[in-house]
């Protein structure tokens, strides 16, 4: 699984207009599922995002977590992360995991993430969607369960 991690001061998304998700302080993960992600890699990316020491301490340091601060989160999935660009011009998406898993593996990981008590909010699995954010630093983190970056 692959995550781009931003934090942001405020995020949300919006689907035909209307909207599905808003958080205020915390992090939007736009979230990507790969061919061959199973349970391991989703118990790992969630225990990574909600435990990722990038939110600032008294001494300005990035020390705290998302659980620390008690932080929100917002889920969007996005499964161009599996874009690979190395040949040609059109990006292959061939690593990304079909749909039914993807959103499955999606579904589970937004519930993970609201096991440990946190408001999570999610845009719509496959739709388009408008996302807008205020990164806050910015402060934008590559997360692969694969250690690939």
């Amino acid at each position: 699984m692959r995550a781009v991690v931003q934090r942001v001061k405020e995020a949300s998304v919006l689907v035909e207009g209307e909207k599905t998700g808003s958080i205020k302080k915390g992090l939007l993960v736009l979230l990507g599922v790969g061919q061959e992600d199973d349970n391991n890699d989703n118990n790992y990316l969630c225990e990574k995002l909600l435990n990722l020491r990038i939110f600032e301490d008294e001494s300005e340091k990035m020390n705290l977590s998302l659980l620390d601060i008690k932080g929100e989160l917002l889920v969007v999935s996005q499964f161009t992360l599996y874009g690979d660009c190395k040949k040609g011009r059109r990006p292959n998406f061939m690593m990304a995991a079909s749909p039914d898993k993807a959103e499955k593996m999606y579904l589970d990981f937004v519930q993970k993430c609201k096991d440990y008590g946190i408001k999570v909010e999610t845009g719509i699995f496959g739709a388009d969607m408008d996302v807008s954010l205020t990164n806050d630093g910015p402060v934008t983190i590559l997360v692969d369960s694969k250690k690939q970056f």
